[in-house]
């Protein structure tokens, strides 16, 4: 039987999704509608209304149906980047939302997670998460699809330790039939993991040049113009990732190297393939960091527009990063979100999120490296122990009685 602690350590595999688990995202999500609705003013209502006039940005907001939301989402996001102290502040959001693009990328190259629509078709999601959603896409959409994938992983601490076999009444041994096979079970269901998580050797190029491409780049030219044509660009760079990413592997499965049975990788076991895919959004993070902390010794420049937009957007990534932290903590117990945490204030969320991520990875693999040891094996040797142990007692016992008279 588990201990009490191991409920903690992966609440996914004790815990069924549905209410237990689904109950933080579903209450986060109340918090998130009601804390948006109570900072909410009025400049928001008056820039609505503004587009729906088509005062604002006439050329887009003359598009039948489209136009008054466009319009609005556009001149949002341009008021939010209105000043030298906001730009500090969305470039740090920037780059955690760089991070959370990529991680999210790499699980959904997984095999493991090809049957989870949510988690290996990111670009829907993440295109409502963008134009409508906000938070409420991630705390009722994306973490539990990724909590519930996370439920199939076999927990190490449901087995007894050393794969022991409990001993069977009137028996000295105990027949084990129930824990070998259970054994045997989580056994194959930790190489059916570990092989699961692995990706294509073409992912290790393609993620991280679809990511820059994609993302980064319009991001530096949205934060560096902060025109509309510029903002309105950036809206759909989900759209922009995944084609990058479907082009550059389809170029590159058809080269030598990466066509010959498409050869897969466990990424986190690759030095190389780990800063090609994470060193560009650490790098981010640490320059949006920088340029924050630099930004904090001047006055702050942002007009009530300005603040009030930036102040929501705020409040919609905090939210964002409590159910990040949940999630993480639900696949993996509360070590990789205290790491997370961490390593975010040091140095900027999308470092602290990139580099979490890398230790949420650890941990996986260490609780699957526990069910790849062979329960066959190891009952063999235990029950060659007790052969020998009981071998050196006959024989201590044989001794005994050759020197003992026969007679008294």
């Amino acid at each position: 039987m588990p201990s009490d602690t191991s409920h903690w350590r992966r609440p996914a595999q004790h815990f069924p999704l549905f209410p237990h688990l689904a109950i933080v995202p579903a209450l986060l999500a109340v918090a998130t509608a009601i804390s948006l609705f109570a900072h909410s003013d009025v400049n928001a209502a008056l820039l609505w209304s503004q587009c729906h006039a088509r005062s604002v940005l006439p050329a887009l907001s003359r598009v039948p149906v489209l136009g008054t939301p466009a319009c609005f989402l556009v001149s949002f996001f341009h008021a939010a980047l209105d000043s030298f102290r906001s730009k500090a502040v969305i470039s740090v959001i920037l780059g955690f939302v760089g991070s959370l693009l990529t991680v999210s990328t790499v699980e959904s190259a997984r095999r493991v997670n090809a049957k989870n629509p949510v988690v290996s078709m990111p670009t829907l999601p993440w295109m409502v998460f963008n134009l409508v959603g906000g938070a409420l896409v991630w705390q009722l959409v994306i973490a539990p699809a990724f909590i519930l994938g996370a439920k199939a992983w076999p927990a190490p601490e449901n087995r007894n330790k050393n794969n022991r076999r409990p001993a069977a009444a009137g028996d000295g041994h105990g027949d084990g039939d129930g824990e070998e096979g259970r054994g045997e079970h989580e056994h194959d269901a930790a190489v059916r993991v570990d092989e699961g998580r692995r990706v294509a050797q073409a992912e290790v190029i393609a993620i991280p040049l679809a990511v820059t491409l994609g993302y980064y780049v319009p991001s530096a030219w949205m934060l560096a113009a902060t025109s509309p044509a510029a903002i309105g660009a950036w809206l759909f760079f989900p759209v922009y990732v995944s084609l990058a990413r479907q082009s550059v592997r389809y170029l590159l499965t058809r080269m030598g190297r990466f066509r010959s049975g498409r050869p897969t990788i466990h990424l986190e076991s690759h030095a190389w393939s780990l800063a090609a895919v994470y060193a560009v959004p650490i790098l981010c993070s640490l320059l949006a960091h920088g340029f924050m902390i630099g930004n904090l010794t001047r006055g702050d420049d942002r007009k009530e527009l300005t603040r009030s937009a930036v102040q929501f957007i705020e409040i919609d990534f905090q939210f964002i990063g409590l159910t990040f932290l949940y999630w993480v903590f639900v696949e993996v117990g509360w070590r990789a979100p205290l790491a997370i945490v961490g390593s975010s204030v040091l140095l900027g969320p999308g470092a602290g999120t990139a580099l979490g991520w890398l230790y949420r990875e650890k941990l996986i693999t260490s609780g699957l490296n526990l069910q790849l040891s062979n329960p066959v094996e190891e009952e063999e040797e235990e029950e060659e122990g007790v052969v020998q142990n009981e071998d050196e007692e006959r024989g201590r016992r044989g001794q005994a009685d050759e020197q003992t008279p026969l007679i008294r």
